[in-house]
């Protein structure tokens, strides 16, 4: 069985280093972060997009479950 409070360190430590990637990825191809839910995004930033909102209805479930 899992430590449920390893599980969400590890599962913020993954979101933060997502949200650097995207917003990095993102400047880096002249589009503005804040934007991303209204713009058409190349195949590279919606797989990484994806993966963030995965990453965070995962956390999310695990928080709160533990409430």
């Amino acid at each position: 069985m899992t430590d449920p409070k390893n599980d969400a360190s590890e599962l913020h430590r993954r979101l933060r280093d997502l949200n650097a990637e995207f917003e990095r990825q993102m400047r880096a191809r002249g589009f503005d972060p804040a934007q991303a839910e209204n713009t058409a995004l190349p195949s590279p930033l919606a797989r990484l997009y994806a993966e963030r909102e995965r990453t965070k209805a995962q956390l999310e479930e695990l928080e709160g479950g533990n409430n």
